[in-house]
């Protein structure tokens, strides 16, 4: 952890990352005064995201309770949660925490009581619970992807702004000194050029307890509601659907109309050191190679490979970023001095060197020796970028606000690199390729499509109109 310690906050100007801007002093809490946080998805990630937080270690959540080292840095004062059954740990952590199915109603009764609220819901009601928390002036913590579509990632970052709060998305890779050091070399001339990136994750596992459960059949044939999910606030803004179990808990990010598939869930980690690194910006152009779509476009293909086109941006030279996902992955070139891909990765290919990492940024290194790395690491480019407690963005989250700054994944950077992603998504899910136009949010080649830009709600759902 690079001498810091979990439990080591940051101060002031040392928690500055490259991109990082310094915010008013709007805040009243000191850097030694709690927090009341309301957590909003309590199981699944956001139990990770609770432990990390909330607890002296994150195995202390797998012993019996009398023998966990709690130690509560901050006060979680709500818990809200759709499923009582997958949130039964932490409402076994937090006795005293008020508990909520519907964010609203908490929102409504606890308005004055909440500072800040950490988002780990399913991505189609990221937007919506983000939106409710930040118009009360919450400081707002969501878990990766930040939104479900391009217009509702335009207005968070809108929303962070206009109501000045403290924002983060929860791609831990951007903590990483790994992310860091791939800035650095590239900034410091280390790779030259970049004009190709590949990036892949490993084959699915479709099997029951695996990643995702495909159904038998689309859509899903209708069964039981279990009795501790309240289904209607599940659905939140989607259209009303019949329950299945290959919605949920846990299948639900391989049907577009309530995740962002396979792209959508780990590009936020793989992509994130390129997209940084080389200031991609937004795409021109988005293809989607898919192997047997689904007829309907409602759940991922089994194998899609999905290239993405940059224009140049200053002295950067045009580039090409491809995503292989479902087992397949780049083939390997042998200007690129690697042999063997890890199976989940991404490569830089540069003029002067190729640099590679796993599936998220935290190791990066040359395709050189090992030799030829240890030499290079004797004299590699300065350490300009300040380095904070690795893969822990709830930690930098909640330091900023305590120290009025912003994180490094804020809603100013993390907005742009999902709706780089999302594009992708798009052209994935529709097998095809689309021409977008950043300025105007619109896809020139398929108008067709600009429906999911900005999709439909449900009544009751809608959020951030008054932004625009």
């Amino acid at each position: 952890m690079n001498n810091l310690s979990r439990r080591t906050f940051l101060k002031s100007g040392a928690v500055l990352t490259a991109g990082t801007l310094i915010i008013p002093n709007l805040f009243s809490c000191s850097a030694n005064n709690k927090l009341n946080i309301a957590i909003i998805g309590v199981g699944g990630r956001g139990a990770d995201n609770w432990e990390k937080l909330f607890m002296d270690a994150p195995e202390d959540a797998n012993k019996p309770e009398d023998q966990r080292r709690e130690i509560l840095t901050e006060n979680v004062v709500a818990l809200c949660d759709v499923d009582e059954k997958r949130a039964a740990d932490g409402f076994k952590i937090f006795p005293k925490a008020k508990r909520y199915k519907d964010f609203r109603v908490m929102f409504d009764e606890m308005a004055n009581e909440i500072d800040a609220v950490i988002v780990s819901t399913p991505d189609h009601t990221h937007f919506a619970a983000t939106m409710a928390a930040m118009q009360l002036g919450k400081h707002v913590y969501v878990e990766k992807p930040l939104a479900h579509n391009i217009w509702q990632l335009r207005t968070l970052k809108k929303a962070a702004k206009h109501y000045g709060v403290v924002s983060q998305m929860g791609n831990q890779g951007h903590t990483t000194n790994g992310i860091r050091l791939i800035k650095e070399w590239y900034d410091g001339g280390v790779l030259g050029q970049v004009k190709e990136v590949h990036a892949w994750f490993g084959p699915f596992d479709f099997k029951p307890g695996g990643y995702w459960t495909k159904p038998d059949a689309f859509p899903p044939t209708a069964q039981p509601v279990p009795a501790n999910l309240d289904w209607e606030l599940w659905q939140g803004p989607v259209p009303e659907r019949p329950f299945n179990s290959a919605y949920a808990p846990k299948s639900w990010r391989g049907f577009y109309d309530y995740g962002n598939g396979m792209l959508g869930d780990w590009a936020c980690h793989t992509i994130d050191a390129p997209f940084w690194a080389l200031d991609l910006g937004m795409p021109l152009s988005a293809e989607g190679i898919v192997a047997n779509p689904i007829p309907d476009h409602s759940f991922i293909a089994d194998q899609s490979v999905v290239t993405y086109q940059f224009g140049a941006r200053g002295d950067k030279a045009p580039a090409s970023l491809s995503w292989y996902e479902g087992g397949l992955k780049p083939e390997v070139k042998p200007e690129w001095g690697i042999d063997k891909l890890p199976g989940s990765g991404m490569i830089m290919v540069g003029e002067k060197k190729t640099l590679i990492t796993g599936g998220r940024p935290n190791q990066p290194r040359l395709a050189v020796s090992e030799e030829e790395m240890a030499e290079f690491l004797k004299n590699a480019p300065a350490q300009t970028i300040p380095r904070v407690a690795e893969e822990l963005p709830q930690m930098e989250w909640i330091d900023a606000i305590k120290n009025h700054t912003l994180p490094g994944s804020n809603f100013d950077y993390a907005a742009e690199l999902t709706e780089m992603i999302a594009v992708g998504v798009l052209a994935q899910r529709f097998a095809t390729r689309l021409e977008y136009d950043a300025q105007n949010m619109k896809i020139t080649n398929r108008p067709d499509l600009d429906a999911y830009i900005k999709e439909p709600v449900r009544e009751g759902w809608s959020f951030g109109e008054n932004l625009w």
